[in-house]
C-alpha cells in the first residue's frame, strides 16, 4: 500500500476556526493510504519580492514543508465573499521567487465550511483560480461547500451527524485517487 503525505493550510488563524475542526475530522475520515499534517502560515510576514534574494525562516520552513509533502489540502473559511488574506499571503510565499513555484505539479483540493448557507463557495471558486495559474493539478470532481451548524464537528474531530461524515469520507477517498492519478502522470522527482 502506497502512502501519501498530504499537508493541508487552513485559512484562518483562529484558535477557535471551525475550519480547523474540519481539517481535524478530515484526518480521522481520509484512507489509510493518507497522511495528513498541517502546513502551518500564521507566522508569515507579508510577502514582498524584496524578500525573494533571502526568504525568513517562515517562508523557507513553508516551501519546505510543501516540498516534504505528496498533495495539499487547502482548508478555507470566506471572508468578505473571498480567500482570506493570510491564506493568500501564504500561497505567494509559495509561489516565489518567480521560477520556483513550490505548487507547480502538486495535486491540490479545496474545500471549507462556513455558517451560511451556501459554505466557503465563493472562496473556492476564488482559491481554484490561483491554484490553476500556480499549476497545481485541481480535484475538481467533488467540490465541497460544508453548512457548519454548531455541534457538527466535536473538538477531537469527530463528525456528529453520519450523512456529512459520510460525505466527508467519500470526499477523502476521491482525493486519494486523484493524488495517485496525478502522480502517476507527473511522478515527484526524487532526491
Amino acid at each position: 500500500m502506497n502512502k501519501y503525505k498530504v499537508g493541508y493550510l487552513v485559512g484562518s488563524f483562529s484558535s477557535t476556526s471551525i475550519n480547523r475542526l474540519l481539517a481535524k475530522a478530515l484526518a480521522h475520515l481520509a484512507p489509510p493510504e493518507l497522511e495528513l499534517s498541517e502546513i502551518p502560515i500564521k507566522d508569515l510576514p507579508i510577502y514582498s519580492q524584496d524578500y525573494d534574494a533571502d526568504f525568513p525562516p517562515a517562508a523557507r520552513a513553508l516551501k519546505k514543508a510543501i516540498a516534504d509533502v505528496d498533495a495539499i489540502l487547502f482548508v478555507t473559511p470566506e471572508f468578505n465573499r473571498s480567500i482570506p488574506g493570510g491564506l493568500k499571503n501564504a500561497i505567494d510565499w509559495a509561489s516565489r521567487p518567480w521560477g520556483q513555484n513550490s505548487f507547480s505539479h502538486k495535486p491540490s483540493g479545496v474545500i471549507g465550511t462556513s455558517p451560511g448557507a451556501i459554505g466557503t463557495a465563493l472562496a473556492q471558486s476564488q482559491l481554484r483560480g490561483v491554484l490553476c495559474y500556480c499549476n497545481s493539478p485541481l480535484m475538481n470532481t467533488v467540490e465541497a461547500h460544508i453548512h457548519f451548524k454548531p455541534g457538527l464537528i466535536t473538538e477531537d474531530g469527530q463528525v456528529t451527524e453520519e450523512r456529512t461524515a459520510e460525505f466527508l469520507r467519500n470526499y477523502m477517498s476521491e482525493l486519494h485517487a486523484f493524488i495517485v492519478q496525478v502522480l502517476t502522470v507527473l511522478p515527484r522527482a526524487t532526491t
